[in-house]
């Protein structure tokens, strides 16, 4: 008997800012399930950036745009403009420039796959988070309003809205190792634990495979309960 094929057997995966947030395990899991992944990990901040990271690509026929930046913990009314800026320049600018650059080609060739690695900030309030879970909160509406959209072209947009998942940004070793964090852990996620990387990175692959075409335009809470709570 043949071995039945792998999820994503063959499938073009581009993965965005590659090395950071999500990225690394991304790639590993993608690759495990049988894509071809062309991992890039260069800068999106200039306006050609995005173009220029799907041509080098090639053919794809799914993007993952994994966009990363610190998130900031200051007071909503001393934000300043720059921080502002700095957030949604590294967070919603590039994602629009991405789709430009990908989705004619997916259509071209019947359809294909865009996958927002966004947070779930953007789903319930957080102190001191308000330029972090704007910039997530705008990933989110896009998605959607794209979505709607591309659904006619064959084109899914869907987006992971995360948190408490394990990753170096924003759950380093030294905060994991904090007792404090520990309690709060217990306290506000139901789940009682961190998703694993390798968990979130699984269902990510999931929502780019066959399986998944009947999602469009889909928000999906992955955050151990959190949201719900």
């Amino acid at each position: 008997m043949p071995p039945m094929p792998l999820p994503l057997d063959g499938t073009r995966v581009l993965i965005t800012q590659a090395d950071a947030f999500m990225g690394p395990v991304l790639c590993e899991v993608f690759a495990e399930q049988g894509a071809l992944v062309h991992a890039s990990t260069a800068p999106l901040a200039d306006p050609e950036a995005a173009a220029r990271v799907v041509a080098e690509a090639g053919p794809i026929d799914a993007l993952v745009a994994n966009l990363a930046h610190p998130a900031p913990s200051t007071l909503a009314v001393e934000t300043t403009d720059e921080e502002w800026r700095a957030v949604f320049a590294a967070l919603v600018d590039p994602l629009p420039r991405l789709v430009r650059a990908a989705v004619p080609g997916m259509a071209a060739r019947g359809g294909g796959t865009v996958l927002v690695m966004g947070s779930a900030s953007a789903l319930r309030g957080m102190r001191r988070a308000s330029t972090y879970s704007a910039a997530r909160g705008a990933q989110l509406a896009y998605v959607q309003a794209v979505g709607v959209e591309l659904a006619p072209q064959r084109v899914r947009v869907n987006a992971i809205a995360q948190h408490f998942v394990d990753n170096p940004l924003y759950f380093p070793p030294e905060v994991q190792g904090n007792p404090r964090f520990q309690e709060r852990l217990a306290r506000e996620v139901p789940l009682g634990r961190l998703v694993s990387a390798r968990e979130d990175a699984q269902f990510a692959a999931y929502l780019c495979t066959p399986a998944a075409a009947c999602f469009v335009g889909q928000v999906f809470p992955v955050c151990g309960g959190w949201v719900a709570r």
